[in-house]
């Protein structure tokens, strides 16, 4: 009995390209054919179906990515693009469109057999689609009710939008406000992806200094810097298979990016103080609490970095967007104390009402830690008084701040944090909390806008004056300042 071999179609009109690509795919056991135009590529799908469709994104008569209206998708052909440029937009729409990958030309051997070996997965998957399914959905739920929690509409639709791009390779670009969980999204993409027995590494691009997150991304060799007393491996050597979460990638240093954006392109990068170029394949998910766009205005972010992360942007919304799911998080938050202290404390109706009708500016993470403070506080039932959140609502009134309709939102930006730390007066730590931002977010901020002169002079007469003290919070614990 003949044994199946499978069949590939390379559309490419580079001759020495698609020639070595068919020898690399039959060393993979693909039988293939090579078409020159888009119009002979179709004309090949329709002699013989491939199960693989390699693409030059620009032919000689078109896009390639015309593909994607011209193939039936109950044919499940999987369509992998080819380009010497990835990241212009024209490649990005074709992977929203529904490619399966890209590869970038000249063909890296190693990125062609995880490539097929991510397939081969799909095969064997397949195999037993049912019990599969049964185990994708287990997931999902296990991860729906005890990671990411929520019923209202608007998680539901995040829910559905992760559940579609889980499954394939494209980048994943979060944008949400602190608190509202863009870790765990990451995470639960990664856990129902194909990648999810490899490792998932998280990177804060703002909490590691400028002069060693290279070092942190790519590693560096033993000596090649004051202090690099041993080899280290970096976090995309170290996540080579799995998928890489760069949080707040918008405080990585630009010169960085550049960097970045090459690694992305070409899954290749070396070690500081190395010339041996390594490869690695790992899936990329960034989360950013800023407006991308602001910051691409302002020199804080390439477009071109931008435009290879934004392939599938997810809307995180903030908590004061799904009021329904806040009594159910807040539960959630009392049983996982009242199991690690062995206690069945309750919430009364009013403490519901009051968790319902407050901002929660710091959103998730802000309703866990009110939890927790009401639970240290209460004895049997959590009133309303133990959950009253008035800190931040008086901080937060205690100060207007008027903009002008027409400004920018850097300008916007700016004068809320210069407000915020005058309003505190001048610690850091308290105005980041207030804000809803790390210290060293809010530390490269500063250093960004440069002085104020409100708050510098502020600065300098509480430091000549003999009896200043600085600001104290009504509802907070302000015995640091003594």
């Amino acid at each position: 009995m003949p044994t199946f071999m499978p069949h590939a179609l390379i559309v490419d009109n580079d001759p020495v390209s698609s020639a070595a690509l068919r020898d690399m795919l039959a060393l993979q056991g693909y039988s293939s054919v090579i078409a020159t135009s888009l119009k002979h590529g179709l004309q090949q799908v329709a002699l013989q179906k491939p199960d693989l469709i390699f693409c030059e994104l620009c032919l000689p008569d078109g896009s390639g990515s015309i593909f994607f209206q011209s193939i039936d998708p109950a044919d499940a052909i999987k369509i992998i693009l080819l380009t010497a440029q990835p990241s212009i937009e024209s490649a990005v729409e074709a992977l929203r469109s529904g490619a399966y990958d890209y590869l970038t030309k000249p063909i890296s051997d190693k990125r062609l057999n995880n490539l097929v070996a991510r397939l081969n997965s799909i095969e064997s998957k397949m195999t037993s689609l049912d019990l599969f399914e049964v185990e994708h959905t287990l997931q999902r739920q296990q991860y729906h009710s005890a990671k990411i929690l929520g019923n209202s509409a608007v998680m539901q639709t995040l829910y559905h939008h992760i559940d579609r791009v889980a499954p394939t390779e494209a980048s994943v670009l979060l944008l949400g406000e602190s608190g509202t969980g863009k870790e765990l999204v990451a995470q639960t993409i990664h856990a129902q992806s194909l990648r999810h027995k490899h490792p998932f590494l998280p990177v804060n691009c703002g909490a590691i200094s400028p002069q060693l997150i290279e070092s942190e991304i790519f590693g560096h060799e033993k000596g090649s810097f004051t202090g690099a007393d041993r080899q280290h491996k970096g976090y995309f050597e170290r996540a080579s298979g799995g998928t890489l979460f760069l949080d707040e990638v918008i405080e990585m240093p630009i010169e960085l990016q550049v960097k970045l954006l090459r690694v992305l392109e070409t899954g290749a990068f070396m070690r500081i103080g190395s010339n041996q170029q390594l490869e690695t394949d790992v899936r990329i998910i960034a989360a950013t609490n800023r407006d991308p766009e602001v910051a691409i205005a302002g020199g804080k972010l390439r477009l071109d970095l931008y435009h290879r992360l934004n392939v599938f942007p997810l809307k995180i919304p903030a908590l004061r967007e799904r009021v329904k799911d806040i009594e159910l998080l807040a539960q959630y938050f009392l049983d996982e104390f009242n199991t690690a202290h062995a206690t069945k404390k309750i919430l009364s109706p009013k403490a519901c009402a009051v968790l319902n009708s407050y901002h929660w500016p710091g959103n998730v993470r802000e309703l866990r830690n009110f939890m927790q403070r009401a639970y240290i506080l209460s004895d049997q039932v959590i009133e309303a008084d133990m959950l009253e959140p008035s800190t931040s609502q008086q901080i937060t009134s205690a100060l207007t701040l008027a903009i002008p309709v027409g400004t920018s939102l850097a300008d916007v930006d700016r004068k809320l944090i210069f407000a915020t730390l005058e309003l505190c007066g001048g610690v850091k730590k308290r105005a980041a909390d207030v804000l809803g931002i790390s210290l060293k977010t809010l530390y490269n901020r500063l250093e960004e806008y440069g002085p104020h002169e409100k708050f510098r002079a502020h600065g300098e007469n509480m430091a000549n004056s003999a009896i200043a003290k600085p600001l104290r919070l009504p509802g907070y614990d302000n015995s640091f300042l003594n």
